[in-house]
């Protein structure tokens, strides 16, 4: 009966070698692979390195601009005439002279003779007449007349409008909110309301609030019942308009003011 009988420790040890050459394998794989990737890190860094060394810093430079210089202006040449040496004479109006002799700074005439000798007879470069002497007027300045050829030399008058600016537009102030007893203060004349004879039949009585706006002569231009009983804001209403006050002054200038009287309706 037990001739057949199987003995199964052999196959618990061989099952727990190769257990363990397979872990063995695989921690060996590990650790290579591990350190293989390691190695391809270190690797990649040193390559790096070496394209990055052969790298040349470079530094941007602008490109130079040329100054751009504003055309310069020319002036024309003053060309001043020769001072004339005549005498003046404050009865002439227009230079007299004996010969008509041009400037020597006029271009439209070309002179006939040159010569290092001054004529004797002062140029001109306006209008003149001939005569028997040879004066100017007192506003003739030849040295002024600058490039006018035929101008007496009289300097141009320059008129500045002086029409003066238009005065500000005042501003409007604004109405001012007085408190009763102050409004009460300025009162001239605060007539008393009559009692309605139907609240005084029904026996009604109490206070009402009158709101008012007065103008800038004390004068109440607009009355409003804003508390009391109907029967009774009537009458306050014509009494509130036939009030009248002092004018109110700010800064010297009167203003509208507003402000609420109150009157009592008791029965007696």
């Amino acid at each position: 009966m037990f001739a057949n009988l199987i003995e199964s420790d052999s196959h618990t040890r061989e099952f727990k070698r190769r257990s363990s050459f397979f872990l063995a394998t695989t921690a060996a794989y590990a650790v290579i692979l591990f350190a293989a990737g390691i190695a391809s890190i270190y690797a990649y860094d040193a390559r790096l390195e070496a394209q990055t060394s052969d790298l040349e810093l470079l530094n941007w430079i602008p490109p130079v601009t040329p100054a751009v210089h504003p055309p310069q202006e020319t002036h024309p040449t003053v060309r001043r005439s020769a001072p004339s040496n005549a005498p003046v004479d404050r009865n002439t109006a227009v230079p007299i002279r004996t010969v008509a002799i041009a400037s020597t700074n006029d271009p439209t005439k070309v002179p006939e003779n040159v010569g290092t000798k001054a004529p004797d007879v002062p140029p001109v470069t306006g209008p003149f007449r001939l005569g028997d002497r040879n004066v100017d007027p007192p506003s003739v300045t030849p040295s002024d007349s600058g490039n006018c050829i035929t101008c007496n030399g009289t300097a141009p008058v320059v008129r500045v409008d002086t029409t003066p600016p238009p005065p500000p537009t005042p501003v409007k102030p604004q109405t001012q909110r007085l408190p009763s007893t102050v409004l009460a203060s300025k009162a001239i004349s605060l007539p008393q309301p009559p009692y309605p004879p139907m609240a005084k039949q029904i026996g009604v009585q109490g206070s009402v609030n009158v709101q008012i706006l007065v103008d800038e002569l004390g004068k109440v231009i607009s009355a409003q019942a804003v508390s009391g009983n109907p029967l009774l804001t009537l009458a306050a209403k014509e009494a509130a308009m036939r009030a009248r006050f002092t004018p109110t002054l700010l800064n010297g200038q009167a203003v509208k003011v507003q402000g609420v009287i109150t009157y009592n309706f008791v029965l007696q």
